[in-house]
């Protein structure tokens, strides 16, 4: 279904695979005549969006309810242009999540640093994401 967000299904984003244990989220992009940009290049922005939601949402699903969660800061690095259909996988292991939880268990916050890397279907490296993560207790 998160594939029918708006902002995805317009610009030819697909979730492909969601993990049933939250640790891997795979999304690509197909990149036609209309969602390219003048270069005949996927749009920088639509890279980015690819991964933005991901990695809190995989920490949501493994840590459960009583957490807030978000993206703090975001760096992206273009490495070459994306002319054809597009890959994103995203991992957050369990162990990782497990030093979160134990990070925030007396109300600190915890900022994590996670990279996603885009890859071309001819298995160029498109693009390099960098995520900080802020996870702290709801009160």
């Amino acid at each position: 279904m998160i594939s029918m967000y708006p902002p995805f299904l317009g610009s030819g984003i697909r979730v492909a695979h969601i993990a049933d244990d939250w640790t891997r989220v795979e999304v690509t992009h197909r990149i036609r005549r209309w969602n390219r940009n003048p270069n005949q290049a996927a749009f920088g922005g639509t890279l980015y969006a690819m991964t933005d939601p991901f990695f809190g949402i995989m920490a949501g699903g493994q840590l459960g309810a009583g957490y807030r969660i978000w993206t703090s800061g975001a760096s992206m690095e273009f490495i070459a242009p994306g002319r054809e259909s597009v890959t994103a996988t995203m991992s957050l292991p369990l162990d990782a999540v497990a030093k979160i939880r134990a990070a925030t268990d007396d109300g600190s916050k915890s900022i994590t640093t996670h990279t996603t890397e885009i890859i071309s279907n001819a298995g160029v490296l498109v693009a390099r994401i960098t995520q900080q993560l802020y996870v702290r207790r709801a009160e």
